[in-house]
């Protein structure tokens, strides 16, 4: 019996086939893949198992954490804000959190954060878990912290301070937390199985995430005094820690939402959809619009690769990201191992894939972009799709 449950259009087998080889051959272990175009899943498919005993299955209501696609629904969080006129990308963070301004950061914007060009990626060193997960403590380091460069002159990717940073703005703007305000303003009225971080009674259907393997021995050491070197050790997180209760019962907006790929569909249509899923309007056109817009380019001082930001989702940098469409209205991110979340607003398309087994690297997997390809292939090869 094949691995694959769920459901796919005729048209997409091709990808059904491809999730059950990698299902067969162990390159996955357990995931969830959803395309949902024009409003409706053309594909929903799920499988495996949600274990590295692999005896527990993968079932539909499996969740896992997908790290930093995190980001993307507290960017939708953050332009929504922007749409209502309660956010302005362009005003100075310190006018609506004032002790912002201390230690040289009073010229950093809003946009600054979200573009991850701000200066601050990561906490100064020595900076332990347990500082991230206390949501307090983690603000208070943050609003004291001195920015790395001069924010707007580069950029260099918020490893978990982008979640913080926008968290706080959200609070400080709206009296709720940032899982509140997701809550009530995203996941639930969309009806979508997502939250920042997992409750207890939720455990049960949540799959253990397996660590990527080791990088190969001849990846080069980092220059200790480096910006990639610094931010990496100011947020020391390993995979395991998604399966601890710590991980779980803290509110990461940059790194901790649990969810599948059928509930991160859906939240991306939003975007997809122009704002408007199932006649209720999350975003207005031109918010959309201007989320879009370039915001920051250039060598990443953290990733060390070429990056393109908008207000807080990624744009297409075909030489860093090959396998993503480089063309038309398309804004996507990733997470740590491999998942990833894509709006193509030209199709009306949201494709989203979750999985539990981590492959290398933070901006997709061998698998994430053999999925992708997939996917896109399907849809040049059918107009009528």
């Amino acid at each position: 019996m094949s691995p694959v449950h769920g459901h796919c259009d005729a048209a997409f087998q091709p990808l059904c086939d491809l999730f059950d080889r990698l299902l067969i051959d162990g390159s996955e272990l357990g995931a969830s893949i959803c395309v949902n175009i024009d409003g409706r899943n053309v594909v929903d498919l799920w499988g495996g198992y949600a274990n590295a005993e692999r005896t527990k299955a993968w079932e539909r209501d499996t969740i896992t954490t997908i790290w930093s696609t995190t980001k993307v629904i507290t960017a939708l969080a953050a332009n929504m804000l922007i749409d209502r006129g309660i956010l302005d990308p362009t005003e100075k963070i310190s006018t609506y959190w004032p002790e912002f301004a201390a230690n040289g950061k009073e010229n950093i914007l809003v946009s600054h954060v979200l573009s991850h060009s701000s200066g601050l990626p990561s906490w100064e060193s020595p900076n332990t878990v347990e500082d991230i997960y206390n949501a307090e403590r983690a603000t208070e380091k943050i609003a004291t912290q001195r920015p790395w460069w001069t924010p707007g002159e580069q950029l260099g990717y918020h490893i978990v301070t982008q979640g913080c940073l926008v968290g706080e703005l959200v609070r400080r703007t709206t009296g709720q937390s940032l899982a509140e305000f997701i809550a009530d303003q995203i996941t639930g009225p969309l009806h979508a199985d997502c939250r920042l971080g997992v409750p207890e009674p939720e455990w049960s259907r949540t799959a253990d995430i397996i660590p990527p393997p080791p990088p190969p021995e001849a990846t080069p050491a980092l220059d200790p005094e480096s910006i990639a070197s610094k931010a990496l050790a100011g947020v020391p997180i390993p995979p395991e820690a998604a399966m601890t209760a710590a991980f779980r019962n803290a509110e990461l907006g940059a790194s901790n939402a649990f969810t599948n790929a059928r509930a991160l569909a859906r939240i991306a249509s939003v975007v997809a959809l122009g704002g408007t899923v199932d006649g209720k309007q999350y975003l207005s056109p031109a918010a959309i619009d201007q989320m879009l817009q370039e915001r920051s380019s250039g060598l990443d001082q953290v990733l060390l690769v070429k990056l393109r930001w908008g207000l807080g989702v990624g744009l297409p940098v075909p030489e860093t990201v090959p396998w993503l469409r480089s063309n038309g209205r398309l804004c996507f991110w990733c997470g740590w191992g491999g998942s990833v979340v894509i709006m193509d607003l030209d199709r009306r398309m949201s494709i989203a894939y979750v999985m539990n087994n981590m492959g290398c690297g933070v901006l997709g997997s061998e698998r994430t972009a053999a999925y992708v390809e997939t996917i896109y292939r399907i849809v040049d090869a059918h107009s009528d799709i």
